[in-house]
């Protein structure tokens, strides 16, 4: 089944008169009679265009119920902790919120990265580049609220200017700009060329996560220490954790291949347009 969209207005285009162009009627060029293609006609687009891929639709389930088991296990199996009783069930989605948030701006980076080597410089990477840079802005907002959320009771207070909760405000900030500076209008490739400022907003991210150590710091250590191979859980919360950390990643997958989809039919119809302004302008000088 194919769904149509209309597009452009139309305007008929008569038949030439050979003698009118200096041609015989022999060798004189056929000009289209009509409207020109695609100007005010329907144009068919393939429902597999509009469509998710069965991948991403299977993905964007299986968050969906990797995310529902990790709140029943985080609010109803795992025990309280010792020191921060009930409290300790936001570990099972603030870590993994911060983890995705982490990976978002490192494929990013890595894709922005791509695209300003010559030789592997792809429209492809940089659409990557913006759809999983919008997913990170996502996750470190969520990683923000939950943050506050756990230092209310815990502080006394919703915000501190802790080094932590600074740097990744800043990060925040900084791949909002981002965001923002490919919203500006211009030709695609001066457009995917700012990938540079990616970069720079990424240089952020190991310091978000050294911030706890390297400086004294109202936060807790990481529950998962990644430079001495440590993990702080165990048992039934270990495995709700891994669970979170699963399942958030999915959550992450589903938005960036939904985002780049999207960024490929944008790109699609800013090519289809120009197309049909070309031939419009062609029939017209023409006539």
């Amino acid at each position: 089944m194919t769904a149509f969209a209309g597009t452009g207005s139309s305007g008929a285009v008569g038949a030439t008169d050979p003698a009118q162009v200096g041609a015989s009627p022999a060798t004189a060029p056929v000009l289209p009679t009509g409207p020109v293609p695609g100007a005010g006609t329907l144009l068919p687009v393939s429902r597999s265009h509009v469509r998710a891929a069965p991948a991403l639709r299977v993905t964007g389930a299986l968050a969906v119920l990797g995310v529902a088991a990790t709140v029943w296990l985080g609010l109803f199996v795992t025990p309280d902790a010792v020191n921060f009783g009930n409290l300790v069930r936001l570990l099972y989605v603030h870590p993994p919120m911060a983890w995705v948030a982490f990976l978002a701006y490192g494929v990013a980076g890595l894709s922005s990265l791509l695209y300003l080597w010559p030789r592997t410089r792809d429209r492809r990477v940089d659409r990557l580049a913006g759809a999983s840079a919008e997913a990170g802005v996502v996750f470190t907002g969520l990683t923000l609220v939950t943050g506050s959320i756990w230092g209310r009771p815990t502080w006394g207070v919703w915000w501190a200017w802790d080094p932590l909760l600074t740097t990744t405000a800043l990060l925040f900030v900084l791949y909002l700009g981002y965001l923002a500076l490919r919203r500006v209008p211009g030709d695609p490739e001066t457009v995917a060329k700012r990938a540079a400022a990616s970069l720079v907003a990424f240089l952020d991210v190991p310091i978000v996560y050294f911030s706890v150590t390297w400086w004294r710091s109202l936060h807790q250590p990481p529950t998962i220490d990644l430079a001495g191979r440590h993990l702080y859980v165990h048992g039934s919360m270990a495995w709700t954790l891994l669970l979170g950390f699963v399942s958030f990643t999915l959550v992450y997958v589903w938005l960036v291949g939904h985002r780049y989809r999207l960024a490929r039919l944008r790109d699609e119809e800013s090519s289809h347009g120009l197309e049909l302004a070309l031939a419009e302008r062609r029939q017209e000088g023409a006539t």
